[in-house]
């Protein structure tokens, strides 16, 4: 038998038992994109994975969607001169244009099969010639420092908004002239184009193009590329800027709270169709940003874009949704083309005065209650057994707990949770929030499993003695106890998972209340309601006025009489 089903061999009896019927049962309808193992459950095929994130499951509803290979996390490298395409369950690499591959293949699967070779072709090379040209023409304008440097906030808005704008419209009117060429790339160290040309009106429904640069991306539907009113081959452009962003950083985000802290940390980045120069759209881009560097869980992620303005421009956030952000990239959707970013920033959280009041008035006051409880449990020695050791011990790591917290509560950074503005998939709140929590109270919950099984099984041995009126009372009192204490010490931590929606401020409050009124509910159920330790606390208030009587009745002798006629018999009633 299993160690772990020694303590409790009928439940492992159950389990056996209940494996068994699961091991006879048929295989279950596996979704499309994935089969049936061992008969029992499903997994997804190769390139899928399942939307719950789990690689075995059983439930009919769950769905395999397809994996992106070339975009992050796992984003394939396929060398010099080469791009990763998705495709539906799996992924080649093919050679940018101007490249082929030596075997004269189109595609391959790593960088280690990579023989992309520059072509000869006069068209080609003209063509990615025309390319570089607006490559070059954007960083002999960036790397003029003089009218960044020299000009108002204003002058430089205006010029980074026509700079932006000769950059997108430039890719495109390259793109629209060799339309044969489907995908053209060119970087550098300050700029990566990517463009796509669309010339079959979107044959298949629902298609989803992906242009990647600099580790960005944008992903953006076929029907949103193509103009109706426009005839002929439509194009789109993706473009990434290395170091714009330090010239237009976060001090040109109007929006900011003036107690938040908020600093540019991802490239700038252009999406733009074309011929005609769209910016609405009818269905929202999802737009994937590497982060200049990592974010920590503290900061929060806001998603802008560059609003053209009388005055230049400036960052908004008007039509830009937060979908998912972690440490490395933030993902974030538009319904409109533009130039977007990712700002973060460190929100400074309020405190509320009341809470802080009742903080420390609560914990001083369990302070006292903790230390007297210590006291109590120490040197009564009518209620010391092992229960009350470990009602010390408890005290004792309370009092240290309580008094850390209160002596180091303003040293401490304050770290807000992060709620996604628009999200279908993500997680409701921050990571590190919801473990801070969910931690404790999933200990909770399997406690709470083990005190309802012994409180079934006391009372089931009860019912089969001979019970008298003592043996009642105390079981009653001990069920009170351990009750209350699994209320107060624990299932308080449920009200920190509900400081969410509109019951946030109140369910604050009561957590804030309760739990910092810990030491007096000790105090008063183990101490004030023992009826051993209220009658050991009347001996020790009786037993000061008679050590006083003894000491004033033996300062006179047998015989003596006092100025004033009072005898020592007198004196010892009158006192």
């Amino acid at each position: 038998m299993s160690p772990f089903c020694f303590p409790v061999p009928g439940l492992c009896f159950l389990l056996s038992e209940v494996m068994a019927q699961m091991t006879k049962a048929t295989c279950p309808q596996c979704p499309q994109h994935a089969f049936c193992v061992n008969g029992t459950y499903c997994t997804c095929d190769s390139g899928y994975a399942s939307d719950s994130g789990k690689k075995f499951f059983t439930f009919p509803l769950e769905t395999c969607n397809d994996i992106d290979e070339c975009k992050p996390p796992i984003s394939v490298y396929c060398g010099l001169n080469a791009a990763c395409q998705n495709v539906e369950g799996s992924f080649h690499c093919h050679c940018n244009p101007g490249y082929k591959l030596l075997s004269g293949d189109t595609q391959f699967k790593n960088s280690n099969e990579n023989t992309c070779q520059k072509t000869t072709s006069s068209k080609t090379t003209r063509d990615t010639e025309e390319l570089q040209r607006v490559v070059e023409k954007f960083e002999s304008l960036l790397t003029n420092d003089t009218p960044w440097a020299m000009g108002e906030k204003r002058e430089v808005a205006s010029r980074a908004t026509t700079l932006l704008q000769t950059v997108e419209s430039s890719a495109l009117e390259t793109a629209l002239k060799s339309p044969e060429q489907k995908i053209q790339k060119i970087h550098n160290s300050t700029v990566a184009i990517e463009t796509l040309v669309v010339t079959d009106n979107c044959s298949e429904e629902g298609k989803v193009f992906s242009l990647n640069t600099y580790m960005n991306s944008v992903d953006i539907r076929c029907d949103d590329i193509v103009q109706e009113n426009v005839k002929g081959p439509t194009a789109i452009a993706f473009i990434s800027y290395s170091s714009l962003g330090n010239i237009i950083n976060a001090t040109f985000f109007e929006e900011a709270n003036g107690k938040d802290r908020v600093y540019l940390n991802s490239q700038v980045v252009s999406a733009a169709i074309g011929p005609e120069r769209n910016t609405s759209l009818p269905k929202s881009v999802i737009l994937t940003f590497q982060h200049v560097k990592m974010k920590p869980s503290s900061e929060k992620a806001i998603c802008v874009y560059w609003k053209s303005m009388n005055e230049g421009g400036q960052w908004s956030s008007d039509g830009c949704f937060l979908i998912q952000a972690n440490k490395s990239h933030t993902i974030c959707n538009s319904t409109h083309l533009s130039s977007f970013a990712v700002l973060v920033a460190l929100t400074n959280q309020e405190e509320d005065p009341v809470l802080v009041v009742i903080t420390y008035v609560g914990l001083g006051l369990s302070l006292l209650c903790l230390l007297l409880a210590a006291l109590t449990f120490l040197l009564c020695k009518a209620i010391q057994n092992t229960s009350t050791s470990l009602h010390l011990q408890l005290s004792i790591c309370l009092f240290l707990a309580h008094l850390l917290f209160l002596t180091a509560i303003d040293q401490t950074k304050i770290k807000v949770p992060t709620l996604p503005q628009r999200t279908p998939c993500p997680e409701p709140r921050d990571a590190q929030f919801v473990d801070e929590f969910n931690t404790p109270v999933g200990l909770l919950q399997i406690n709470l499993a083990f005190f309802l099984m012994t409180f079934w099984i006391v009372k089931n041995k009860l019912s089969s003695l001979n019970r008298d009126v003592s043996t009642l009372q105390n079981t009653r009192m001990l069920t009170f106890k351990a009750t209350a204490q699994l209320l107060i010490l624990g299932c308080t931590w449920c009200l920190g998972v509900l400081q969410v929606g509109p019951a946030a401020r109140v369910m604050a409050y009561l957590f804030t209340i309760i739990n910092s009124l810990q030491g007096v509910f000790i105090f008063l159920v183990y101490c004030l309601l023992s009826q051993q330790v209220r009658k050991w606390f009347r001996e020790i208030m009786k037993s000061k006025p008679e050590s006083e009587t003894y000491t004033l009745s033996t300062r006179f002798g047998a015989n003596s009489r006092p100025r004033g006629g009072v005898f020592p018999e007198q004196l010892k009633r009158k006192y």
